[in-house]
């Protein structure tokens, strides 16, 4: 009977009539909420007094949400972004459907007795209620709805409960997830805690990827981590999108001669040619403006992204959580902080040097142009970067040279592979989990493991 309940559940509330769906033309660049900002907005709460101004919101939205509390009972606001709110709730309703969902139960229900599982369930149950914007298009919720449905199974990512439709306002409930703020332990986080870290990350991004789904706003905010479990969640997948959706040809997917050949006669070799500098414009320029998406959040976006690639693909994830370890690492949060995207070219120039700039620029049939005397060509090494970042580094030569430990050397190779920025070889999730950085984590946990048996022995 509950499962007859659950798939009419599913099949009612998920339906969302095309026909009343009005065709917009699609945004190409969607600004993701401060990384800074939105930090102090993930915190968990409980059912402790909660702001005025809060408890006024919800009682806004039970108000224009007609019925919802007599499934839900709305406790706080726990996430604000740009495109929705999110509010934890106890569900009212949860011993009458299956809870395929229910991590937590489940991995409670292993130590139960056969009849204590099949009694229902006394204790709250907890969901997030995911508020979307009305501004929202629906074309933007119908997206983030399915490709949620679509992933409802996989490992280390938030599923789709169900979702309603009341009117012009449309709510998805997840699950509540126990987590931390990440401000409260990136700087203390250890490089074995690191590898735990990035272990579920990647986890999360394998089984995204491999159904050619890029999630596009990959950060700290947006992984939902648990440093007492290990345990963390891949959650927002708003400015998400399928693989190839609205590719145009890029020049980075030619074959070497057929790229060098359109260089070669590109209006930029044309100019070089006249004998211009490389940074002046044509006087007359009649090609159309080149357009791609720019969805995500400031300070995690790839330099493919920040060059209008029109044949992006999953690597731009990868890149994010690579700015998650450079992050940890250097101990600073948000460590790129850019107003636009330009700066964010000017910072990566920073630290890779022009000349990485310039070629990936030409890989993608863009040409990049500093004149910024402080940037050198070879740029800085990673190393480097997170020696100075953490306070590591001295001006005086008579002293013995300060190096990483043996376990951040491991994490800075790890780093590279990570921050790569021709994106054809920037590892993948698939092998970020075997990379010698992540699978020690494996070893540490069957140690501990081990360790345990053999104290129950």
């Amino acid at each position: 009977m509950a499962k007859a309940r659950a798939q009419s559940r599913q099949a009612e509330q998920l339906v969302i009539h095309e026909d009343e769906m009005k065709e917009e033309e699609e945004e190409f660049f969607d600004e993701s909420g401060d990384p800074l900002e939105e930090s102090g907005r993930t915190m968990d709460s409980s059912d402790e007094e909660i702001e005025q101004a809060v408890a006024e919101d919800i009682v806004r939205f039970e108000d224009s949400f007609v019925g919802i509390n007599k499934r839900y009972r709305l406790i706080n606001r726990i996430g604000e972004g740009t495109f929705s709110t999110v509010y934890k709730a106890e569900d009212l309703e949860y011993n009458s459907f299956e809870n395929e969902w229910d991590i937590d139960d489940r991995e409670s229900k292993k130590w139960s007795s056969p009849a204590r599982r099949r009694r229902p369930s006394k204790r709250p149950h907890y969901v997030a209620i995911k508020k979307i914007y009305v501004t929202s298009s629906p074309m933007r919720i119908f997206n983030e709805l399915e490709l949620l449905h679509d992933l409802k199974f996989s490992d280390s990512v938030c599923p789709l409960i169900t979702a309603f439709r009341h009117l012009d306002q449309v709510v998805a409930v997840l699950p509540y997830f126990q987590h931390r703020d990440f401000r409260e332990y990136y700087q203390d986080m250890t490089i074995a805690d690191m590898r735990l870290y990035f272990r579920s990350l990647f986890t999360a991004l394998r089984s995204v990827h491999a159904k050619k789904i890029l999630h596009r706003d990959v950060k700290p905010t947006n992984f939902l981590y648990n440093p007492q479990q290990a345990r963390g969640v891949l959650v927002d997948f708003g400015l998400a999108e399928r693989e190839e959706t609205d590719w145009h040809q890029c020049a980075c997917t030619l074959p070497p001669e057929e790229r060098r050949y359109k260089i070669s006669h590109s209006v930029w070799a044309q100019t070089l040619q006249s004998g211009n500098q490389p940074s002046s414009y044509p006087k007359s320029d009649v090609r159309s403006s080149r357009r791609a998406n720019r969805a995500g959040t400031r300070g995690f976006r790839p330099p493919e992204v920040l060059i209008k690639c029109t044949q992006q693909n999953t690597s731009i994830d990868i890149w994010s959580a690579g700015v998650i370890l450079l992050t940890l690492l250097s101990r600073r949060f948000p460590f790129f902080h850019s107003a636009d995207d330009i700066d964010a070219l000017l910072e990566l120039t920073s630290i890779f040097g022009k000349k990485k700039m310039r070629d990936i620029a030409l890989l993608h049939g863009q040409v990049f142009e500093t004149n910024i005397p402080s940037y050198s060509d070879g740029g800085h090494s990673l190393e480097k970067i997170i020696l100075w970042c953490t306070g590591r580094t001295s001006s005086d030569k008579t002293q013995k040279k300060i190096e990483l430990g043996d376990d951040e050397k491991e994490a800075v190779q790890f780093l590279y592979r990570l921050l790569e920025c021709d994106s054809a070889k920037r590892i993948t999730a698939e092998e970020a989990l075997r990379h010698p950085f992540i699978t020690k984590a494996f070893e540490d946990s069957e140690a501990d493991e081990d360790a345990v048996d053999l104290v129950a022995e």
